[in-house]
């Protein structure tokens, strides 16, 4: 889909700048590191909060349609990580609004966290908790972000935040704050709960939601399942300053040493098996094609054989003296590189089916162990598509094995199995060892080793980069030399003088995050404490509905894992505009989603407990 310009405009024309200081202090992202793998975990982030945990109200007030209260509490996250919060951002204020006359045998009450620069409670109290107070009665809580309205520190211009810790920090924050009011809800006798929130909003209210270990309605807006394509593709990445970062990543160690090997690019594996899987089928059958239309094929059996179908070689073979030349202008065919390409796509193909076989080892070894049931079990090993329940869920989150636990939940393991299926069933003409090599090749073939070639020598001549072959490289009869860039290492350019970031401007539209090594850290850290593949699945992914604008340029969603795999059983809707003009023009839409959601739950739970 194409991005909305508007966005693109609205975005240019604010001032609003981020990170302008840098990364934030070293140890201070390795403590929110080591904290996401606690926070991450369901079972044990409950834990840190008290069902009892502190709450002060300081208003109460009943208006012409509706009851007012305001409050405070102390961020949990200052008890877990001391001195990580602004001092003025440790007080997390909030402002509930009831209906008078709540609906029949319930309280529903939804919890709305605010997006970019959404400051204090008027916007969010306008636009959502009030028209869902009028439209269905739903009361609303409204939580004030760290960083922003009255947890604004006063050196900070409007929502610029200093740090990229900072956006990890607020995460922190909301993460923990959500289960305070979650439990002062309880404690009040109201429920149904939920929790929702546009754009940043959105996928805060994501990561609040993995927490809670009960039926929760769960709506984000124009967000997806990780804030790295926000900041490296979106257009929020044109109001960061690239360079300064890449500076401080080049000249302290710590970032490249340490803190780079604490983080995991989430999606690039995935997506490469994922691909891997979709296209395997075609890609083999087009190289077997390259191969086999300049040569001719028949097939050999043994006619002297009493039983030649036993004698029949299981593949049509290529001998040498089948090669015959098509081309009026005597081409070259290169067939060892051929050989070498399919050897290539075997040793994928066969490694990512003995990575399958693995699996299903590691499920049954789980099922004898009484971890998983037995529905769960035929459910994962079968080649059908299925639905998770709630209780599955919760089995699959109490897994030990977390890598197991990614693989069951992200990979389309059924796609793989079919896939195998096929390809076992078509004719096996991928075997390398079966196509014979000319024994004498002519002078003028092209031989291609099986071993890459070594990295090229740089050097620099009158401030030019010239690139040599390596000396030991010695050219033979047309033997051809090749390297690419895959050879030099990812902080190659960054480290030759004239080419450093110093004097030369980062154009982050112009070059893939995957060119500087900084720009990979940066991908890697907000994948690390964002991606909701690293937190545990809501308790009921049936009560999800998220709605996404077809033409975001504010929130790609090219290259990175989908809340439906991440989340099986949610719901994801799209509205045909881009990020602003959908917040502009849809809230409504939005709204209605929360109250579907809503009777969703009444329909399903009650107290708790599933109806029947």
């Amino acid at each position: 889909m194409s991005a909305s310009r508007l966005d693109a405009v609205y975005r240019s024309i604010l001032l609003t700048k981020f990170f302008t200081k840098g990364w934030g202090k070293p140890e201070n992202l390795k403590r929110l590191f080591e904290f996401r793998k606690v926070v991450s975990n369901r079972d044990e982030c409950y834990k840190l909060i008290e069902r009892d945990y502190p709450v002060t109200i300081t208003k109460e007030q009943n208006l012409s349609d509706c009851k007012l209260l305001e409050g405070y509490f102390t961020t949990p996250l200052e008890r877990y990580l001391p001195g990580i919060v602004p001092e003025i951002a440790q007080k997390a204020h909030f402002q509930t609004l009831m209906p008078l006359h709540w609906p029949e045998n319930c309280k529903p009450m939804c919890l709305h966290l605010a997006g970019t620069g959404d400051h204090f409670f008027w916007r969010r109290r306008n636009l959502m908790v009030k028209p869902l107070l009028k439209e269905a009665r739903i009361g609303g809580i409204i939580l004030e972000n760290p960083f922003y309205g009255l947890r604004k520190p006063t050196d900070q211009v409007r929502s610029s935040l200093h740090n990229v810790s900072d956006i990890f920090v607020m995460g922190g924050c909301l993460i923990l704050e959500s289960l305070v009011l979650f439990h002062w809800c309880e404690r009040n006798g109201l429920g149904p709960l939920g929790v929702t929130g546009l754009s940043m909003g959105g996928h805060m209210a994501s990561l609040a939601a993995t927490n809670w270990p009960k039926p929760l309605v769960l709506v984000p807006c124009l967000s997806w399942s990780t804030a790295s394509a926000v900041f490296l593709q979106g257009v929020m990445s044109q109001s960061i300053n690239w360079d300064l970062l890449e500076d401080q990543y080049l000249s302290d160690g710590i970032y490249r040493e340490k803190l780079s090997k604490m983080v995991t690019i989430v999606d690039e594996a995935f997506l490469a098996g994922r691909k891997f899987a979709r296209t395997y089928s075609e890609k083999i059958l087009n190289q077997l094609h390259t191969v086999a239309s300049p040569v001719t094929i028949k097939k050999e059996t043994n006619m002297n054989s009493p039983n030649n179908e036993l004698n029949k070689p299981a593949k049509d073979t290529v001998t040498s003296k089948e090669i015959e030349v098509t081309d009026s202008k005597n081409e070259i065919i290169d067939v060892s590189k051929q050989v070498q390409e399919l050897q290539t796509h075997k040793a994928v193909q066969t490694e990512s089916f003995a990575h399958i076989e693995h699996l299903d080892e590691e499920l049954k070894l789980l099922l004898e162990e009484n971890k998983i049931s037995k529905s769960l079990y035929d459910k994962l090993t079968s080649n059908e598509k299925f639905v998770l329940e709630p209780y599955d869920i919760d089995e699959i989150n109490k897994l030990t094995k977390l890598q197991l636990k990614e693989v069951l939940l992200k990979c389309k393991v059924a796609d793989i199995k079919r896939d195998r299926d096929q390809h076992n069933q078509n004719t096996q003409l991928d075997t390398p060892s079966e196509i014979s090599h000319p024994k004498e090749p002519k002078p003028e073939t092209i031989i291609t080793e099986d071993k890459s070639p070594p990295p090229p020598k740089v050097v620099q001549k009158d401030n030019i980069l010239v690139i040599k072959p390596p000396d030991d490289q010695v050219a033979t009869t047309k033997k051809e030399w090749r390297w690419n860039m895959t050879d030099l290492r990812p902080d190659f350019w960054v480290n030759i003088p004239f080419l450093r970031s110093s004097g030369k401007k980062i154009d982050i539209s112009k070059i893939h995050w995957r060119d500087r090594e900084t720009l990979q850290f940066m991908r890697g850290i907000m994948d690390e404490c964002t991606h909701l593949s690293n937190f545990s699945i809501p308790y009921d992914t049936s009560l999800i509905i998220a709605v996404c604008a077809k033409h975001d340029a504010y929130v790609p969603r090219d290259d990175v894992g989908t809340l439906e795999e991440i989340w099986p059983g949610a719901e994801v809707r799209y509205v045909d505009a881009g990020h602003v003009s959908a917040y502009i023009l849809h809230q409504s839409l939005f709204r209605s989603c929360i109250i579907e959601a809503f009777e969703r739950s009444k329909k399903k739970w009650k107290d708790g407990k599933h109806i029947e």
